[in-house]
C-alpha cells in the first residue's frame, strides 16, 4: 500500500481516487432520483468538503444553488470541542430543501450546529451528505442521508482533508500510521 508523508506523521492510502469517484457517482445517481423537482440549495461546508462538493455537483442533474459556510472546530488531528463560525450565511434558504455537504462526520458536533441553524431559517428540509462517515465516534442522532464511506475512528487526510493545512490536494484519501 501506498505510504506517504505530511510534516511529521506518516500516512497509508485507504481510499483511492478510483474508488472515491465511483461512490461519488452513486450518490448524485440517488440525489438525482430523491431531490429532483425540489428547490434545492447545497451547503458545502468548508474548507475539507471543497473537493466532495464540487465532484458531487457536476453529477447532478437538476437545477440546484451551492453555497458554503465555514466552520471550525479541529486542531491538528484532533476535534478541539469547541466551533467558531468564521464566514457566516448569505443564502436564503427559507422553504428550501438543503443538503448539507460535509468531508467527514465524526462527533456529529458540527453538524449539529449547521442543522440548528438551518431550522432556525426555516429550511423547509435538511438532508445530509458525507464523504465519509465515523459511526464509532458519533454522538449524535441526526440521521444521514447521503454517506459515501463509513471508516473506522481514525485520523485521515487528503481528498479536501488535512493535517495541519497539508495534504487537502490528495485525490486519495489516507489514514494516520501509529
Amino acid at each position: 500500500m501506498k505510504e506517504i508523508r505530511i510534516l511529521d506523521k506518516k500516512f497509508r492510502e485507504f481510499l483511492t481516487e478510483k474508488v472515491i469517484q465511483q461512490r461519488i457517482k452513486e450518490l448524485a445517481m440517488q440525489m438525482n432520483n430523491d431531490l429532483s423537482g425540489k428547490e434545492v440549495v447545497f451547503l458545502g461546508i468548508l474548507n475539507g468538503a471543497f473537493l466532495f462538493a464540487a465532484d458531487l455537483i457536476r453529477r447532478i442533474n437538476f437545477p440546484a444553488r451551492i453555497s458554503f459556510v465555514k466552520l471550525a472546530s479541529y486542531q491538528g488531528t484532533g476535534s478541539s470541542g469547541s466551533i467558531k463560525e468564521l464566514i457566516g450565511w448569505n443564502e436564503d434558504i427559507k422553504n428550501k430543501t438543503i443538503v448539507i455537504v460535509e468531508d467527514v462526520i465524526d462527533t456529529g458536533n458540527t453538524l449539529e450546529r449547521i442543522v440548528d441553524e438551518l431550522v432556525m431559517r426555516k429550511a423547509y428540509e435538511v438532508r445530509i451528505a458525507a464523504m465519509l462517515h465515523k459511526p464509532g465516534a458519533y454522538t449524535k442522532d441526526i440521521p444521514l442521508d447521503y454517506v459515501g464511506f463509513e471508516i473506522p475512528d481514525n485520523f485521515v487526510v487528503g481528498y479536501g482533508l488535512d493535517y495541519d493545512g497539508f495534504g487537502r490536494n490528495l485525490p486519495s484519501v489516507y489514514s494516520l500510521i501509529k
